[in-house]
């Protein structure tokens, strides 16, 4: 097809814009050889007529579909050309956010002027082991590139990051140093990563500033090697510079800032020990305030100083050497403060009054004397003689930034050494991958010799590039076989010589340099006079004779020619480096320690012209310059690239504003150019551009094929098809695996396809609509006919609902009346009733309140009367009492009377007290030896009685155990009776008239047990009573005791002893005789019962006997006695432990012989060895046992990490675990078992604490599984979820470009989802094969499920070309694939289900409407376990796959964002895939008994000894 039928009504084509340098239109009107204009129609309706050349005929470039805009690979359009790829990246950029697209094998990546959350460390998980195209672009996905083919071709690599100043070079490359880092790690303890990202922000303090274009600009090239040992670990690194740029330490345009160090210094001028360099504001130094823009918003110099001196320590730079590096830098501040004043015309001097000099020379240790003197005066060297001259002040001040600018520079040449010392290591790398952050192309209003350097950099790095894609392009056509037809691509080599070549610009630069009178002008004018008009890119300027202009690869750039040979020789007074030499600061001299000076004329020697010359020459040789060392540099690189696989990564600046996401056309075209993005998309698009595997293309066009045309073999359908659609056999080349069209075939193919599509869609439109319409037209008239039956059926209805009203009506009024009639009696008699009851109650309280009123009075009458009799019967005794009382005390006064006459007689007073002292004194001494004798006999004897009562309490205790004992022994006997019968009966379960006469004495034996039940419970009642009343008179013999003693107290001593004695031996006596007696009871009971039971032995024996069994059942039953002797327990010899465990653990293969055993039988058979040892009670053998089985354990899932092992390992430590808790004894774990299992517990040791062990090592294990299920899944998760066209005819396949997927639609070995499934269902049957819970299952799967969820949408959210309506729709018929499984398997219960929600919500997203607002509000409501970053990432990428879709616009997104914002939850993009949920093992007991379990004699453990 020819391309001008392509310009066609309704074809869309880019014309040129002054603003938008692009612009969309339409054609109205199909285009026709020869037309002299196209007519056209802007995207705003507005006609245009588009005027064409007539002698070139050159048609305005096609427009690509707009299912192939926003590709991820710009090779994957059909139309490579200018505009298609601006609009690409812009649609990329401003509406879908993302900064990243490839361009072949170029990454171009545009600075966001934003913090992006896509750098982290599961971004950095997600890309790690991916294939360069399975994701989407991104720096970690070159860096893992590179990463892949230096670890699988042991081939060096290099990333080559380039661009233009504030485009995110130095960003770029700091992320891929830091995406080797984090994947490789370091084989050494050193952690040699850390080293290497330690490097960066010292290299940014010391060699990035504050630009117009960016605030953290590097102003020096760096190339960076890191070194990797064999097994791919960091082990070293080292460092590169290229042309720093020296001038910004003296000079800085407006709005700009000096290297971050000074600015870093000066903020922290305040603290104690940067208070020796004297320094103060940024402002107060002209080198830092020449910019008036000291400020950076968003960073904090204080803390950014932090960061670099633990950046420096890391690095082994010690705190001596940064002080000193301080002190040095510091003095550069300084230095730049010294003033130059003029004296006379041609000399000048130092005026120090602010002391600046004074602080330099302090600071640098130098003499201020030779300082100042040789800062004023230079050295000329004559034939005969060595002079002193003084220099003019301009020249002072030259000389003064030209030293500040050298002693910077040896600093920063020092601390790179310094670094690359940290970096290097003592082996030699085994490859490396090196990182080169260098300046992109530059061009400004006024270019100097830093941008020729610049661009003559990027001249030699475009030819490099240049020649691997050709390389590339050609290597690919031998690989399909396809022709190789020689493509013309741009040849920059001819500018490069004009550089580099002999008679070159560099080499006239360099012999004017040595020339004694050499200029600028001088120079420009060799220049003029060399290759004015024989090269063709090199032109003069028309107004000027100080510049020339170079034609680049990339724009054609004008350099003045003022500065090229002062900024080329880069001289400094070699007086002021010898007092900086002869300084005794150490640091400072080993700066400039390689330094070489001409050898100095000997005092003694003559002067001769011919040493002097030599010597002079023998330093001119040795000194080279700037653009020679730049040259040698320069080829150097290019010598390590060419040894390497390069990659490209091309960092774009959208706009000079810094606004977020805002892209400025003319801004991005003129850096596509000048990166060498369009020379890929022009060298692509010479050849095959586009190129479909046979299987996409027969995916993707299959709706073009005819019934005839399909074949089985892919390969010959497509050519088939391919020669039946184009004519033209040069638009496409078939090769081995693909097809390679040329430029624009996929569009036409694309039209095709589209044209097919849309004829197929109105065929089914018409068919459809007649369908409908014949449908409406049935539903009408069946409508009608129902409706006219029903018509007709209403109205009959209504007449009979009339007839039946009018005879309601009728009886309606008749009960009407009749009720009326009816209500007018009852309420008359009712209000009759009423007034005859009102009356008669009315009547009756009155009556009631007469005698109401008549009981009161009565009662009032009494109460006063009573009243009044008791106050009568008060005062008459009031007046009796006087009267005694008066009485009385008239006796009382005459008795007073005869006792004082008495009382006065003297003789009367001696006859009383006559005797009475003597009387006294006697019987004091007596009573006071009766005291002392009765008090320590009550002592003596009230301790005995304590005594004695304490012995009889414990007898009494004893006594009440041994009944204890006795019933408990009467207990036990009952208990075997009933085993007995029980075993005798269940012998005779085999005749129905055996089993009558057992269930018949069985009967009579219950119910004489009974009745003796009852009788012991009363007899037990009895004694308990008897007890309690037994206690209660002993409390009461003890009160009797207490009141006796102190009644005692009171008698004469000796009949107190005598009494308290032989009470208390009648008592104990007493009390002697009835625990005698009690006793007696007790074993005369215990030998009753005993008499009883063999009784009833003898009777059931002869009753169950097995001779009678044999005569009733005519067969024999054998009872074997091992078995019921045997007690779960085996024994074995301490010399054959080691061969335990290596038989039981580390030979036992789950497969083979471990499947057929019992389930957990090596769990079991340790715990029978344990069993034996706590039988034993030997503390040393269960320590031995259960460490040593837990080290083995370990020992063997370390050896043998396969799935079967570690299933195999957790069933039985599980197993394990839950007999530890079986046989504890515990109560809440003893319930659970029968009592056989019960007399098997553990009697000797408590091992709780080795249980908390077993069940850590049982969660170690767990997790131990679930990472290699993630292992064993992970790599088929993608493939089958996503990638496998699992509904036929639904995917569409898209164009991919060169970064293309590996394809996995039908291919041998490919992964899908019936892959996973039988994965699953393999995981599935083997945990339950080995005897794990089926709680530990349900979580296993649970985790697994989790596992497909979270790598499933996190490659949904890192691929574009994943997010459409068909893959949404696939996604949820996988998902419903995996919950019938869990259906099938009946763990519905078990999280599964729950843990994929956020897949099925994602796959709802992808399929759900996204137009209006109501669409906004149900996907805020439809997805609520996504988070938001999630939701917005896949609006962002959602990508039409056919033309009838429609992409998400920006306003619907932003109005999602709006509703969501509220939302409190984690702004982390990606699910973290390596999350394993909390695991529980549930107590299980086993129903196996001990005794039962039988050892295989296939393990050879016949040591083993049952007991």
């Amino acid at each position: 097809m020819a391309a001008l039928e392509l310009y066609s009504k309704f074809a869309r084509v880019w014309i040129p814009d002054t603003t938008e340098v692009w612009r969309s239109a339409e054609l109205t009107k199909d285009y026709k050889p020869g037309d002299p204009v196209l007519h056209l129609q802007l995207e705003d309706e507005t006609g245009f007529e588009y005027k064409l050349d007539p002698k070139s005929g050159v048609l305005p470039p096609l427009r690509n579909p707009d299912i192939l805009v926003g590709e991820n690979d710009l090779t994957a359009l059909s139309y490579l050309h200018e505009p298609a790829v601006l609009h690409n990246l812009r649609v990329r950029f401003t509406d879908s956010k993302l900064i990243y697209t490839y361009c072949g094998i170029i990454l171009v990546a545009i600075n966001p002027y934003e913090s992006l959350s896509i750098y982290g460390s599961d971004i950095i998980s997600a890309y790690s082991g991916q294939n360069m195209g399975d994701m989407d672009p991104h720096i970690f996905a070159v860096s893992e590139e590179a990463y892949k083919q230096m670890a699988r071709d042991e081939k060096n690599q290099s990333i080559i990051v380039s661009g233009e100043s504030g485009a995110g070079k130095t960003v770029s490359a700091k992320y891929a140093m830091r995406y080797f880092a984090t994947v490789s790690g370091s084989s050494a303890e050193a952690r040699v990563e850390e080293k290497v990202l330690a490097s960066s922000p010292i290299m940014e303090a010391i060699g990035n500033a504050k630009t117009t274009r960016n605030d953290n600009s590097s102003r020096f090239g760096k190339y960076i090697e890191i070194g990797f040992d064999r097994n791919h670990h960091i082990i070293g690194a080292n460092m590169r510079t290229y042309l720093l740029e020296k001038s910004r330490v003296v000079f800085q345009a407006s709005e700009e800032r000096n290297y971050h160090i000074f600015y870093q210094l000066c903020a922290c001028a305040h603290l104690p020990e940067f208070e020796p360099l004297k320094l103060g504001s940024a402002d107060d130094f002209p080198y830092t305030n020449q910019g008036r823009s000291p400020i950076i918003e968003g960073v904090n110099d204080l803390k950014e100083m932090e960061a670099t001196r633990k950046a420096f320590s890391l690095l082994g730079i010690t705190e001596a050497h940064q002080m000193g590096l301080f002190q040095i830098l510091s003095a550069i501040l300084h230095l730049g403060n010294v003033e130059v004043k003029e004296r006379g015309s041609s000399s000048c001097g130092i005026s120090d009054e602010s002391g600046h000099l004074a602080v330099f020379c302090d600071l640098t240790e130098v003499s201020y004397e030779s300082m100042a003197h040789w800062l004023c005066h230079k050295k000329l060297k004559t034939a005969t003689e060595i002079l002193n001259k003084p220099v003019t002040r301009l020249e002072a001040t030259n000389g003064r930034d030209a030293l500040a600018k050298h002693i910077y520079a040896k600093i920063f040449s020092w601390i790179v050494s310094q670094v690359n010392k940290a970096l290097s290591t003592s082996s030699k790398p085994h490859s490396f991958i090196g990182v080169l952050d260098i300046y992109g192309f530059e061009t400004f209003e006024v270019n100097s010799f830093e941008q020729f350097c610049i661009n003559y950099a990027n001249e030699k790095l475009q030819q490099q590039f240049n020649m691997h894609v050709f390389k590339l392009e050609q290597e690919e056509y031998m690989k399909e076989q396809i022709p190789w037809t020689l493509i013309d691509f741009y040849d920059n080599q001819p500018c490069i010589n004009l550089i580099e070549a002999k008679m070159g610009l560099l080499d006239l630069l360099d012999e004017e340099c040595t020339m004694p009178k050499g200029s600028d002008d001088s120079w420009a004018q060799k220049l003029y006079n060399t290759h004015l008009k024989k090269s063709s890119h090199f032109e003069k300027p028309r107004m000027s004779n100080k510049a020339f202009i170079i034609l680049h690869f990339a724009d054609k750039v004008e350099y003045q020619c003022d500065g090229f040979l002062e900024k080329n020789k880069d001289t400094v007074n070699e007086e002021q480096i010898n007092v900086l030499k002869a300084s005794k600061f150490d640091l400072l001299v080993e700066l400039f320690q390689d330094e070489e000076t001409p050898a100095a004329p000997s005092s003694t020697a003559p002067p001769g012209r011919a040493k002097l010359g030599r010597s002079t020459q023998s330093f001119r040789e040795h000194k080279k310059s700037v653009g020679l060392q730049f040259r040698n540099s320069l080829h150097l690189l290019m010598d390590t690239l060419n040894a390497t696989t390069p990659h490209y990564v091309r960092c774009i600046k959208p706009n000079d504003v810094k606004a977020p996401f805002m892209l400025d056309p003319h801004r991005a075209v003129q850096q596509l150019r000048a990166c060498g993005v369009l020379e890929t998309i022009r060298i692509s698009s010479a050849g095959f551009p586009s190129r479909w595997t046979y299987q996409e293309f027969f995916s993707r066009y299959r709706v073009l094929m005819r019934q005839k045309e399909f074949l089985s073999d892919r390969k010959l359908t497509c050519q088939s098809v391919l020669e039946r659609l184009v004519q033209n056999k040069d638009k496409y080349q078939f090769g081995k695996t693909k097809i390679f069209f040329r430029a624009g075939q996929v569009a036409y193919l694309e039209k095709l396809r589209a044209d097919k599509l849309r004829a197929a869609c109105i065929n089914i439109q018409k068919t459809i609509r007649c369908w409908l319409a014949r449908k409406k037209y049935l539903r009408i008239r069946q409508a009608t006919i129902t409706l006219q039956k029903y018509t007709r059926g209403h109205q009959a209805r209504c007449l009979c609902k009339t007839l039946r009203r009018m005879r309601a009506t009728v009886i309606f009024q008749k009960y009407t009346r009749m009720w009326a009639a009816r209500r007018q009696f009852l309420r008359q008699r009712t209000a009759a009733v009423l007034i005859q009851r009102l009356l008669r109650g009315y009547t009756a309280r009155l009556e009631y309140k007469r005698l109401v009123c008549e009981r009161k009075a009565l009662l009032i009458q009494r109460w006063v009367r009573g009243f009044l009799a008791r106050w009568r019967f008060r005062r008459i005794k009031r007046a009796v009492v006087y009267l005694q009382c008066c009485v009385r005390r008239m006796l009382a006064r005459r008795e007073l009377k005869k006792l004082k006459i008495e009382a006065r007689s003297v003789e009367h007073y001696k006859k009383l007290n006559f005797g009475m002292e003597n009387k006294i004194m006697q019987l004091q001494r007596k009573l006071d030896e009766q005291d002392a004798g009765q008090m320590a006999a009550d002592v003596s004897l009230l301790l005995k009685l304590q005594r004695r009562v304490a012995e009889l309490e414990k007898e009494k205790m004893d006594l009440q155990s041994e009944m204890d004992t006795k019933e408990e022994q009467l207990e036990l006997e009952q208990t075997k009776v009933r085993t007995i019968i029980v075993r005798l009966l269940s012998c005779t379960g085999s005749h129905a008239c055996s089993f009558f006469c057992a269930s018949r004495n069985w009967k009579i034996v219950r119910e004489i047990l009974v009745s003796q039940l009852q009788t012991q419970g009363q007899t037990h009642e009895k004694e308990v009573e008897g007890l309690r009343a037994e206690l209660l008179q002993l409390r009461a013999e003890l009160d009797q005791q207490q009141q006796m003693l102190s009644n005692s107290l009171e008698l004469p001593h000796d009949a107190r002893i005598q009494a308290s004695l032989q009470h208390e031996i009648s008592r104990l006596t007493q009390q002697n005789m009835d625990l005698l007696e009690q006793m007696g009871k007790q074993d005369k009971m215990i030998r009753k019962l005993k008499k009883h039971l063999k009784t009833y032995m003898k009777k059931f024996g002869e009753q169950s006997s097995p001779e009678n069994m044999v005569g009733e059942s005519g067969r024999t039953v054998s009872i074997v006695r091992k078995e019921r002797d045997f007690q779960g327990m085996l024994e074995y010899r301490r010399e054959d432990e080691s061969k335990l465990f290596k038989i039981l653990i580390t030979e036992l293969k789950p497969r083979g012989v471990a499947v057929n055993l019992v389930t957990g039988l090596p769990a079991y058979i340790l715990f029978m060895c344990l069993r034996h040892a706590d039988y034993a009670n030997d503390d040393q053998r269960v320590s031995i046992l259960l460490n040593s089985s837990i080290n083995t354990i370990k020992n063997v899932l370390k050896k043998r990490g396969d799935f079967e092992t570690i299933s195999f390992w957790l069933a039985n430590t599980c197993r394990f675990l839950h007999c530890l808790r079986q046989y504890s004894g515990e109560e809440a774990y003893a319930k659970h078992n029968t009592p056989r299992q019960n007399e098997h517990c553990l009697t000797n040791f408590d091992l709780s604490e080795y249980r908390q062990v077993l069940s850590d090592l049982a969660i170690q294990i767990y997790q131990q599984l679930i990472r290699v299920i993630e292992n064993i899944l992970h790599p088929k998760i993608a493939p089958a979820m996503l990638e496998q066209e699992t509904i036929q005819g639904v995917m569409g396949v898209k164009p991919t470009g060169m970064r293309k997927r590996t394809p996995s639609f039908n291919e041998e070995g490919s992964h899908s989802l019936e892959s996973i499934l039988k994965q699953l269902d393999v995981f599935y049957y083997t945990l339950l094969q080995h005897g794990n819970d089926t709680e530990v299952v349900r979580q296993v799967i649970k985790q697994q499920f989790y596992v497909i969820c979270s790598v499933t949408l996190n490659n949904l959210l890192l691929r574009k070309d994943m997010c459409s309506w068909s893959k949404g729709l696939q996604i949820r018929y996988n998902v419903c694939q995996l919950e019938e499984w869990l259906l099938d398997k009946d763990l519905q219960g078990s999280g599964a289900r729950e843990s994929l929600e956020p897949l099925i919500q994602a796959a709802q997203l992808l399929q759900i409407k996204k137009k209006s607002q109501d669409d906004a509000e149900a996907i805020c409501t439809m997805c609520t376990a996504l988070t938001t970053e999630q939701i917005v990432k896949i609006l962002r990428l959602y990508t039409p796959v056919n033309e009838f879709e429609e992409r998400v616009s920006i306003s619907f997104i932003k109005s999602v964002q709006t509703l969501l914002k509220d939302r409190k939850e984690s702004s982390q993009l990606l699910m973290d895939a390596k999350i394993i949920f909390p695991v529980t093992f549930p107590f299980n007991p086993s129903p196996v008994a001990l005794e039962t379990i039988q050892i295989p004699s296939s393990l050879n453990l016949s040591f083993l000894t049952r007991v």
